[in-house]
């Protein structure tokens, strides 16, 4: 088990769980249509990732496997915390790093998916 990754992860479901529940509420009627959507789709792809890292740190698995697992948690980061940074109103500038985290995404879970392969 990866106890750093899997700590990593839970507070990411947090952080997830959190940001869904203040975009509901408080945001509620505060954000445009596209600033909502990039809130849910944030929370989203935060939180389905941060439980798909969650299962790599407590798989007990090693190498490939727990790199893609590193991948899904940074790239949920940084995709989330984009698209929040973009509904609150931040530059669009900043979008441009919004598929670093898709591109962080897909790296974990290709090497997941090989690490899964050579054990």
């Amino acid at each position: 088990m990866s106890k750093t990754l899997t700590f990593a992860a839970a507070l990411l479901g947090f952080l997830a769980v959190a940001a869904g529940a203040f975009g509901a509420h408080a945001l509620d009627g505060q954000l445009t249509e596209k600033a909502a959507d990039w809130w849910q789709t944030g929370t989203f792809y935060l939180l389905t990732h941060a439980v798909a890292a969650f299962a790599v740190g407590v798989s007990g698995q090693k190498g490939l496997f727990v790199t893609g697992g590193w991948c899904l948690a940074l790239g949920c980061t940084v995709f989330g915390a984009s698209l929040y940074a973009l509904a609150l109103g931040a530059p669009s500038i900043l979008g441009a790093i919004t598929p670093i985290g898709g591109i962080l995404m897909l790296a974990g879970w290709a090497l997941a998916a090989i690490g899964a392969i050579r054990r």
